[in-house]
C-alpha cells in the first residue's frame, strides 16, 4: 500500500517544491497529478511553467476523479505528486459539503490503495480574517476540515512556512 505525505502551509510557501523535492527521492518515475482546470491566461501560464519544471515528469491533469487517473498511470509510478487538495475541491463548490468530503475520502482511499507512495498538497487559507462572505467561509472552512481529513490519513503531515519545513505528524 502506498505511503502518503501530506504538505500544507500558505500561498507561496515552498509546498510544491519541497512536495517535488521529496518525490525524487523514490525515483525517476515520478507521476505528477494536477487536479485544476486551465482556462484563464495566468493559470496557464502556472502550470507550463510547472511543467517546464520537471519535464521528465509525466502529467496527469485530473480535475475530475483522482481514482480514475490513478489507475490509469501505466506504466506504475515510482512515486505520485497530486497538487492540489484546495484546487480539487474548489471544482465542487456546487456540490454539498458532505458529498465534498465522501468523495475526498474516496480520493484519499484510492491513494491509499496505491501501490507506490503520494505527497499530496494542501493550502492553510484560514489564517487570515473571518471573510465577509458566505462563499468564501464556506471554502474556507471547507478546505480546513479536507486538510484534517488529509493529515490524519496521511503517515507523515508537513507544514510550510517561509519554505521552511516543519514536521507535525
Amino acid at each position: 500500500m502506498g505511503a502518503i505525505l501530506f504538505v500544507t502551509g500558505p500561498a507561496r510557501s515552498g509546498k510544491s517544491r519541497w512536495a517535488v523535492t521529496r518525490a525524487r527521492e523514490w525515483g525517476p518515475d515520478v507521476v505528477f497529478v494536477a487536479t485544476c482546470r486551465p482556462g484563464d491566461p495566468e493559470m496557464d501560464d502556472r502550470i507550463g511553467r510547472h511543467r517546464s519544471e520537471r519535464p521528465y515528469w509525466r502529467t496527469i491533469e485530473a480535475p475530475g476523479s483522482v481514482g480514475a487517473a490513478l489507475a490509469s498511470i501505466l506504466p506504475p509510478p515510482s512515486g505520485v505528486v497530486l497538487d492540489c487538495v484546495t484546487l480539487w475541491m474548489s471544482d465542487r463548490l456546487d456540490s454539498t459539503d458532505d458529498q465534498i468530503q465522501a468523495e475526498w475520502g474516496e480520493e484519499l482511499g484510492a491513494l491509499r490503495r496505491a501501490a507506490w507512495p503520494a505527497v499530496i498538497v494542501g493550502n492553510e487559507v484560514g489564517w487570515a480574517p473571518v471573510p465577509d462572505s458566505v462563499l468564501l467561509r464556506r471554502f474556507r472552512d471547507l478546505n480546513g476540515w479536507l486538510g484534517q481529513r488529509t493529515a490524519e490519513a496521511a503517515d507523515e503531515a508537513w507544514l510550510l512556512v517561509a519554505g521552511r519545513p516543519l514536521r507535525i505528524k
